[in-house]
């Protein structure tokens, strides 16, 4: 496996159109439409190669998820995929990118070290942010060291540091949450617990007030039937019962490395969709399954928003990020 190369890919920041207000406008003119919001999103990056592990490394899950690696996934994942995928990110210029976890994989000390410096290949704290994922809360032991690499990318604009942050850019409301906890071997579910929802609600209230599209990005689907046993959210009912009750107007996750899309009930029964990304670095599969990365054009639309979602991914020649074609949504 090619290693990851960060000084290949440097980031470039996004060149952002300013916003029209009326006293922009010359005497006579219509006013301008509000500038449109372009969200990229990818998730379930797997870096490798793994850093050779210390015997006391390997000790309880790890082991077997070293085997795993070894086995199987250092076959699927491929950092050149990877880095041409980013690259085409930057080329999109999007104002804002969300990345839904799972950057390591049996979440050693050394992965996050580089997983870190690829955040930083894909943009600057204030151009994107960061959820994690269930191989990124591997073990217990990992969490401190999770939580010290990520956190520019996963600060709230009032500087707090726990799970759920709310970060506003442009009319958007990016709403962050934790679903990556450390679990027994063999299993892959996440949760968010009470807190992250009663807080997840209240922001899902205060962001709607001030009129801004509420997107809730989190690493594992949040519906009852989004993953098999053993790998789901294990509080998804509540949260479909808490969005059934303050709605959002996207929801967007990783987790099961495939392009998918689902909607839960809103208010009024409104649908919210839900939108699954496929891994950002799988060389092998079906055109869901492989590499791959969506973009979600936001804009004002009367008293709400209008959301375009499309797909991009890896082509059959197995190098090359093109179109995957729209994604189709059901708004209200």
């Amino acid at each position: 496996m090619t290693p990851w190369n960060v000084s290949s890919f440097a980031y470039r920041p996004p060149i952002r159109q300013k916003r029209q207000s009326p006293l922009d406008q010359p005497p006579g003119n219509a006013i301008e439409r509000p500038v449109p919001f372009l969200l990229a999103h990818l998730s379930d990056l797997h870096l490798g190669p793994l850093p050779r592990p210390r015997a006391r490394d390997l000790a309880g899950k790890r082991l077997t998820g070293w085997f795993n690696w070894e086995r199987s996934r250092a076959h699927v994942h491929n950092m050149d995929v990877l880095a041409n995928l980013i690259a085409d990110i930057h080329a999109r210029n999007p104002d804002h990118i969300a990345v839904t976890g799972d950057l390591a994989n049996i979440g050693l000390p050394a992965e996050f070290e580089l997983a870190r410096g690829v955040m930083e290949t894909i943009g600057a704290p204030h151009d994107a942010s960061f959820t994690p994922g269930n191989h990124d809360a591997y073990v217990r032991s990992s969490l401190d060291h999770l939580a010290r690499a990520f956190a520019p990318w996963a600060t709230g604009d009032d500087g707090a540091t726990a799970y759920p942050y709310l970060r506003v850019r442009g009319d958007a409301a990016l709403i962050g949450l934790s679903s990556g906890v450390p679990t027994a071997p063999f299993m892959a579910s996440g949760r968010l617990g009470p807190r992250q929802r009663e807080a997840l609600g209240r922001m899902l209230d205060e962001t709607k007030a001030r009129g801004l599209a509420r997107i809730v990005m989190l690493h594992h689907p949040p519906n009852k039937t989004g993953a098999s046993i053993g790998r789901g959210l294990m509080d998804a009912g509540a949260f479909e019962t808490l969005i059934a009750r303050h709605g959002a107007e996207l929801v967007i996750h990783g987790h099961n490395h495939k392009l998918s899309v689902m909607h839960l009930r809103g208010p009024d029964r409104r649908p919210v969709p839900v939108v699954g990304v496929a891994s950002a670095s799988a060389a092998g599969g079906s055109r869901t399954h492989r590499a791959g990365y969506n973009l979600f054009r936001i804009e004002r639309a009367g008293e709400g928003f209008a959301i375009q979602a499309h797909a991009r991914g890896l082509m059959d020649d197995r190098v090359t990020i093109g179109d995957l074609g729209p994604i189709a949504l059901k708004l209200p």
